[in-house]
Order: C-alpha cells, then structure tokens, then sequence
C-alpha cells in the first residue's frame, strides 16, 4: 500500500472529518460531558488524557455515535472505526474471518482483510481463533480489523492498557508507522502523559467532563529515557518485547477416564447376568445371552421398526428445534412478551406428551404425520428455554461492537447472537433429542399403525417375550446413545474453538 500524501499543516478552511461543538453527556443523572467543543483535522493525531472518570472513553463513545449526546452537535465525516479497550474478537471467529467481519455487515471497504492482517505482522496466523493468541496477538487483529473499515477515521480506546510495558512500548512504535503510513485521522485516549505527547500531533486534556487544555505536541516526543541512563539499561536486560505468542494447551496425561463408561457398561451386564441366572425366570428377568439370541434372530424385524421410530424421532428433533428458535429468540429479545405468554408456557411443559396423545388422535388422526408432530412438541420445549438463556448470555460488550459497525438486526441475529447461543443451545438439543425419541415411542403406543420399537414392545408384552421386549428397549437405548454422543460431540468441538 503507497503511502498516502499528507499535509502537516492542513488549510484552516478545510472542513475537520470530526467536530464537537458544545456536546454535553448525561449517565445515570449525573453529568460526564459538559460544553465540550473539539476539532480534529485530517490526518491528525489526537490524544485525550485525563484522570479516570474524567470523560474520554465516553467522549470517544459520542464520536463513534454510540452514544447520543443530551446537548450540541457531533459530526464525524465517515464511520469510524473503533478499537475497544477488551479488542471484542468473536471467539468463534479465526483472525482472518475477525478482520473480515465489517466487510460481511457492509462496512468494509477499508484495507482487504489479509493485507490489513498483513500490515499488522498477523497475515501468519490467519486461520488461528482468538483462545490461541497472546494479548497482544488480539491487539493486533483488532486494529487490523479496524484498517478493514471503511472511513478514514480511527479511535483507539487505551487499546494497550492490558500489555505489558515492553510490549507496549513496541506497540506504540508500530503505531506510529502504521498512522505515517495510512495517514487516517486517528484519536487515541491514554492515561500515558509520555505515549500521548511521543504518539500525538496534538494531546487534549480533558477534566471532570470539560476539555480544558489543548497542546500542539508534533515533534515534541522524547525516546531518549528509552535509549539513555538506567532506564535503558534496564530494557537492554529485558529485552524487545514480543506480542506474538501462541497460547498452546499443554497435553493433558493419558488418562483412563474414558475406559470408565466400558467398565460401567461390563459390571451392568454381569449384574444383570448374575441376577437373571439367580431369579432363574425368563418370563421376567432374561439373560443378556438370550436377549442377544433374540436380537440377532429377529433383526430384519427389529431393523424395520428401529427405523420407523429412528425416522420420527429426527424429523421430530429437527421440526421441533426449529420451532424452538422461532419462539424463544423473540422472547429473549422482549421480557414483556416472555411474561406475557409465560402462563402457557408453563402449562405446556407442565402437561405430559402422553396426556395430549388421545387428543391428537381426535384431531389429527392416526400416521406418521401427528406422530412426527408429537415429537416435535416434546422437542420444542428443551430448545425454546436453551435458545431464550443463550441468546440473552451473550456478551453485551459484542453487541456494541456490531452497533459501531452499524449492523442490521438480522446481521446481528446471524453473526453474534445464534453463534454466540451456540453452547447453550446444543446443550438443549441433547435434552431435545432425548425427549423427541420419548415422544414418538408414546404415540407408537397409542397408534398401532406405526410400526416401530414402541409397539414392538407392546406387542412381545402380549406374548409374555421378555427377551424380545428387552431387545428392541436395547435398540432403542443404542440409538438415544449415538444421538446424545453425535451432539456431545459437536459441542465439545464448539467449546475447544472457544478455548473453552
């Protein structure tokens, strides 16, 4: 990227890309900003100061139009791009795909995603996810992700607070380069009296909400504290600080844990072999031998019907899921609804599925189709509640990073609310799909066209076959098993993304 051309002494007729006149800021009834004036000319580099409490995150706030001011006017040339204190990376997002997220909400048209990460030192560590980088790694692709914004404007809120000294004093050198290069007019707030006058062109002191001293600091920075006397010495001990470390997981020991659900299993069996050997009564208690002997002798018959239920259960897990989204996100998003519609809420998860069953016979007839439909009620409830608790659990702090991106709603729904509900919703799933296989063997009981496990049960209850009715109870307990082990699965892929 060429470097830009870039007037020190920009005409003082030209209109600034950010002026405040008189903007004045109430939180909570108490006033934060008061009377603030302030232009900032192109391609300059503005630092605010201040004690804490004194204003500059929330004026910083004013100028990238997250906060509205009670009083006087704003106006900002383009869309800033803002770098948060915490970086705000979506954890299930890698670097690359973070620094291209203006991009797909519509605001990019800055620096292409790999040549920003490339700028920053990061295009080697595209496809890592933000749990695999150090602090200052993520300070890295967050300005990166700013550069991918479009606008020339560029607010750091105390984006190196959280390093270390030396790496932060690499940090501002790279910063420095990096504003030569673009030339982006760019407002950094730092409680650094030496980082804001080495980085600045001009420094803002802002005090109880009012700014009361502009200084011209432009060739102003000191680094000779850095390069003489004992302070040099010290970091000559210590080092150049290095931003770019990978956090790997140490490997856990081999472990025999996972031997135990086996060993669960095999004392199982030999309790229930020595039980049924010692009660010595088929017809109530029959041997694992025996019930395999059925299995095996009737499979084609088992499989059959092993798919019917099988087929109930995923349509049922699926419909009723889906159902569960519509419903619950809409709640999370407005409590009054959710209080509103909470008495039938209650009522349908207080109702047991089999008590519903004779009344959709009565309205829906006997089939597939109001079996299906009686799994997917008893799914419904499990994904509902998980999509309510995770769409509400995510972090606030990312919702205000995509209203600086000014996301639409339904951007926000598909790239930080249903992935961000992720964990939570697949933890609802696994009780959905056990409940949906619950559902469609109750309607197996109640409509004797459904072929399935159900009435295959029922039936060798007729004929006293205890064999045969722990066989398909076994078939049934194998596929609750896979479906649970198949959800765990996925999310435990989620989590470790997450580093988690």
């Amino acid at each position: 990227m060429s470097a830009p051309t870039t007037d020190p002494a920009p005409s003082p007729t030209a209109a600034p890309p950010i002026a405040l006149q008189e903007v004045t800021v109430r939180l909570g009834g108490e006033t934060v900003l008061s009377g603030v004036t302030l232009d900032v000319r192109r391609g300059e580099f503005l630092a605010l100061i201040g004690p804490s409490g004194g204003g500059k995150s929330t004026l910083l706030r004013v100028i990238a139009g997250l906060l509205r001011p009670r009083s006087g006017a704003v106006r900002v040339e383009s869309v800033p791009a803002l770098v948060f204190q915490d970086y705000r990376l979506l954890p299930w997002r890698s670097a690359l795909r973070n620094v291209a997220l203006p991009a797909d909400l519509g605001t990019g048209g800055g620096l292409p995603p790999r040549e920003a990460l490339h700028l920053v030192g990061m295009d080697a560590y595209a496809d890592y996810f933000p749990a695999d980088l150090s602090g200052g790694m993520r300070a890295r692709v967050a300005l990166a992700r700013a550069l991918a914004q479009s606008g020339d404007v560029l607010l750091l809120d105390e984006p190196f607070a959280a390093l270390d000294a030396l790496v932060r004093e690499r940090f501002n050198a790279e910063l420095r380069h990096l504003h030569e290069k673009t030339g982006r007019t760019t407002v950094l707030v730092t409680h650094s009296i030496r980082e804001a006058v080495w980085l600045a062109d001009r420094v803002a002191v802002l005090r109880d909400g009012q700014i009361v001293e502009v200084l011209d600091t432009r060739g102003e920075g000191r680094v000779s504290a850095y390069t003489d006397g004992l302070e040099a010495h010290l970091r000559a001990v210590l080092g150049t600080g290095d931003s770019t470390r990978l956090r790997t997981a140490t490997r856990a020991r081999p472990s025999l844990s996972g031997l135990l659900p086996l060993a669960a299993l095999a004392l199982g069996l030999l309790g229930w072999h020595l039980a049924a050997t010692r009660l010595d009564q088929p017809f109530l208690l029959p041997t694992p031998a025996a019930v395999w002997r059925e299995l095996t002798g009737t499979f084609p018959a088992l499989a059959a019907a092993f798919w019917v239920t099988a087929r109930t259960a995923l349509l049922g897990t699926l419909l009723g899921s889906v159902a569960g989204m519509l419903i619950g996100y809409p709640l999370a998003k407005f409590r009054a609804l959710e209080r509103f519609l909470s008495p039938f809420i209650i009522a349908s998860q207080s109702t047991p599925i089999v008590i519903l069953a004779p009344l959709l016979v009565s309205w829906l007839g006997f089939g597939f189709f109001p079996a299906v439909v009686v799994s997917s009620l008893s799914a419904l409830y499990p994904i509902m509640i998980s999509t309510l608790v995770g769409v509400r659990e995510v972090d606030r702090t990312f919702h205000e990073l995509f209203s600086s991106l000014r996301a639409t709603p339904l951007q926000r729904l598909t790239r930080l609310e249903l992935p961000g509900a992720l964990p939570v919703m697949l933890g609802g799933l696994r009780l959905a799909a056990s409940l949906a296989l619950i559902g469609a063997v109750v309607w197996e009981f109640v409509d004797a066209n459904q072929k399935g496990l159900g009435l295959a049960v029922q039936v060798a209850g007729t004929y006293q076959n205890k064999a045969a009715q722990f066989s398909a109870i076994a078939l049934l307990i194998v596929f609750g098993v896979l479906i649970y082990a198949v959800i765990t699965s996925l999310e435990r892929g989620v989590m470790r993304r997450r580093g988690r």
